[in-house]
C-alpha cells in the first residue's frame, strides 16, 4: 500500500514537471530554429548606433543593390524602392531562352507566388537578361504563360547597362553574353537570390536544386520572425 501511494506520488509530480520542461525545451529549440539569417556582401561599421533593451549597438552598412528604374509586364515603372518594406525573391531569365532548368525555375517560383499569395510582404522578381528582344509586350506574354501576375511577380526589362549593374554589382550573381561559334549566348546563374525588408542579400539558392528551394521556403519565414523580432526590440 505504502509502495502504491508513493508510485501516485511521482506520476502525479511528473505530470505536473512536464508542461515546464517542455516549455523550456521548445524555447531553446525555437532560439536555435531561428537563428537570423546571414548578410551577404561587403559591409562597414557605421558613426551611429541603435538600442537594444537598453543597450547601444554600432549600426552596420550592409551591401545593397543601387536604386533602379525598370518596367514590368504591365509596363510600369518599378524601381528598388517599390519593394521597400518587402521581402524580394529574385531570379534572372530570359524569354528565348526556354530549357529544362529555366521550365523548372518558373515552376518554383510559381510554386512560391501561390505559397505566399496572400502574403502583402513577399514580392517575386524576375530580370530578364535579354532586354533588347525582352520588351513589355513580350514579357506579357510570357507572363500570362508562366502565371506571373503583374505585382505579386514583376518580370522586369529596361537599359541593359542598368540591368546588368544590377545583376553583377547589384546582387553580385554572374550574367553576361559569350559567342558559341557565330552565335552569341547568355550565360548566368540560374539562382534564386533572397533580399530581406532593407534590400540586404540574406541568401543564394539554385534554382533547380529541390534542398535549396526548400531552405529558401524556410528562410523566407525567418526574415518574417526576424522582422518581428527586431521591431520588438525597437530597431
Amino acid at each position: 500500500m505504502k509502495g502504491s501511494s508513493i508510485k501516485k506520488i511521482l506520476i502525479l509530480v511528473t505530470i505536473l514537471a512536464l508542461p515546464g520542461f517542455l516549455y523550456n525545451i521548445l524555447k531553446e529549440e525555437g532560439k536555435n530554429r531561428y537563428k537570423p539569417l546571414a548578410i551577404f556582401g561587403p559591409k562597414k561599421v557605421a558613426s551611429t548606433v541603435h538600442s537594444v533593451r537598453g543597450e547601444q549597438i554600432p549600426d552596420t552598412i550592409y551591401h545593397k543593390p543601387d536604386n533602379f528604374k525598370l518596367v514590368n509586364q504591365k509596363g510600369d515603372t518599378v524601381s528598388l524602392e517599390s519593394y521597400t518594406g518587402k521581402i524580394q525573391v529574385i531570379n534572372l531569365f530570359y524569354t528565348k531562352g526556354n530549357t529544362e532548368a529555366v521550365q523548372i525555375a518558373n515552376k518554383a517560383m510559381k510554386d512560391l507566388e501561390n505559397h505566399y499569395k496572400k502574403n502583402n510582404v513577399v514580392n517575386f522578381i524576375g530580370l530578364t537578361i535579354d532586354p533588347e528582344n525582352d520588351n513589355p509586350e513580350v514579357l506579357k506574354t510570357y507572363a500570362d504563360n508562366i502565371g506571373a501576375k503583374a505585382g505579386k511577380w514583376d518580370l522586369l526589362t529596361g537599359d541593359s547597362t542598368t540591368i546588368y549593374n544590377l545583376v553583377n554589382k547589384g546582387l553580385r550573381i554572374d550574367a553576361h553574353k559569350e559567342k558559341a561559334g557565330t552565335e552569341q549566348k547568355f550565360v548566368y546563374s540560374n539562382m534564386f537570390v533572397l533580399l530581406d525588408y532593407q534590400h540586404r542579400i540574406r541568401g543564394y539558392y539554385e534554382a533547380t536544386s529541390n534542398e535549396d528551394l526548400s531552405k529558401l521556403d524556410d528562410e523566407i519565414k525567418v526574415l518574417i520572425i526576424e522582422e518581428l523580432r527586431n521591431n520588438n526590440d525597437g530597431r
